[in-house]
């Protein structure tokens, strides 16, 4: 079975790039597997993913309940059509979140065997971090044809929850924290259950063990990538350009505009650290000029635009959400420096996309970032999690530091080119697959390889259950 082409089904409750690490995930990696000769068929709900060539797409419909724009929305009465829409709408109404084990009904409804159509049309089932309910009855109807059901898990969400209730002031926010949380007891259950599990990082590996239960043995480390041709470096500047206004940022030449700061984080997630970031602007502002661009969705009315007001930095501070790839890419280059402030990291793709920049980086020591990063001094300066005084120190010194800055940002692009690539990313995952598969296969007597067609792209499109 080695080296042959594998036909895989690759599940996502959710993959739009631009709303998170998740959705570059589903892109990247099935991009670079469909690259290697396997056939890969994405299975979404909404917003749906934006994929490579030869990559096929089924679409589940849900009542996409979290929509930007209209969230937490009351469906009409003739858009209910399912059970996983009812459950979909009332854990929504009941405060807690819903799409994971909604999206798990709707992929067994799609995947599973059904009588007279013969076995399924895929070697492997791949969950990525939804670890609904319904992936365990998928794995027992396709046990007998020797398919495994697996995971990723990037890191457990117990330790956004512990971060968010930490973050809360008042019981009856706490209790709505917990209620919204709701769904983690399901993850973990769902985790030990499958065929097993891949994740980005030791780190990442240790704390599942912790937080959920599941095996070691079960668990199997594939770190991520970055597209190494397209972070890069911005070119030298011609030297007329630089004036330092950032008005002509985007055409990819000009000098960084001084003083900015990047960070790519979900604004209101308190997980992310972006609260002791600002902080440590408003400290950095006392005594030189600084500003910071961030890159991600913030809250109308939430606790980063208010901390913004609150600590004078209205002018300081810039928000950009749904950005492009290629905007991305010349917003990193704009800055100076960029932060990686999170409480907790089971990888971070945004620290490796600004290494790949040649961005010198300020992060902390929160789970997988020292992995990711390196020894302190290499490419970043590490401080602990949730010192603003510290982070302001940090950003100071490499604010003050043009040599240092160069130094280390050339640092981080080897580190990049040396150990992150998605295609590294999809051979050790397709590795893995094949061992998954070929311990099902000898645990179900009979189960045996289908025939293996020769790899021709996508998967043949399988029609959505709804």
């Amino acid at each position: 079975m080695e080296g042959a082409p594998l036909r895989i089904a690759l599940l996502s409750y959710r993959s739009l790039p631009t709303c998170g690490g998740q959705g570059v995930y589903v892109r990247q990696l099935s991009r670079e597997l469909v690259t290697l000769g396997h056939q890969v068929q994405v299975v979404s709900g909404p917003p749906y993913p934006d994929l490579g060539p030869g990559v096929g797409l089924t679409r589940l419909p849900s009542l996409d309940l979290y929509r930007d724009g209209d969230p937490f929305r009351w469906p009409g009465f003739r858009e209910f059509r399912s059970l996983a829409d009812v459950v979909e709408f009332g854990m929504m109404r009941t405060g807690q979140f819903s799409e994971p084990l909604a999206f798990s009904i709707r992929a067994f409804e799609a995947l599973r065997p059904r009588r007279g159509q013969g076995r399924p049309d895929f070697d492997i089932v791949h969950d990525n971090q939804g670890l609904g309910y319904g992936l365990l009855p998928l794995r027992r109807a396709l046990r007998p044809y020797g398919i495994p059901v697996v995971s990723t898990i990037h890191h457990p969400i117990t330790v956004d929850r512990r971060l968010h209730l930490a973050a809360t002031t008042g019981r009856r926010a706490a209790l709505g924290v917990r209620r919204w949380y709701s769904f983690l007891p399901m993850q973990a259950r769902v985790a030990r259950g499958l065929d097993g599990v891949v994740v980005p990082s030791e780190s990442s590996r240790h704390e599942i063990v912790a937080d959920m239960n599941v095996p070691i043995e079960n668990l199997h480390t594939v770190p991520l990538g970055v597209e190494a041709d397209v972070f890069t470096p911005r070119p030298a500047p011609p030297s007329d350009a630089g004036n330092g206004t950032g008005d002509d940022a985007g055409n990819g030449t000009v000098a960084p505009v001084p003083g900015r700061i990047i960070v790519v984080t979900s604004a209101d997630v308190p997980l992310k650290g972006l609260m002791v970031l600002l902080e440590a602007l408003a400290k950095l502002r006392a005594e030189r000029s600084a500003h910071l661009v961030c890159i991600g969705k913030v809250r109308e009315g939430g606790a980063a635009q208010r901390q913004v007001g609150e600590l004078g930095l209205t002018e300081a501070v810039t928000f950009r959400s749904n950005v492009p790839q290629a905007e991305m890419v010349d917003l990193l280059r704009s800055a100076e420096v960029a932060v990686v402030p999170s409480l907790y990291e089971g990888f971070s793709l945004p620290l490796v996309e600004e290494m790949a920049c040649g961005l010198p980086l300020v992060a902390t020591t929160a789970g997988a970032l020292p992995e990711v990063a390196g020894p302190n001094g290499e490419a970043a300066l590490l401080v602990p999690p949730g010192d603003a005084g510290a982070l302001a120190g940090a950003i100071a010194t490499l604010l003050d530091d043009p040599e240092l800055r160069a130094r280390m940002g050339a640092a981080g692009r080897r580190r990049v080119e040396e150990r992150f690539s998605w295609q590294a990313a999809a051979a050790g995952t397709a590795a893995w697959y094949e061992r998954q598969i070929a311990a099902v296969r000898a645990a179900v007597p009979g189960s045996g390889p289908p025939p293996v067609a020769a790899s021709t792209g996508a998967a043949a499109p399988v029609e959505p259950a709804c």
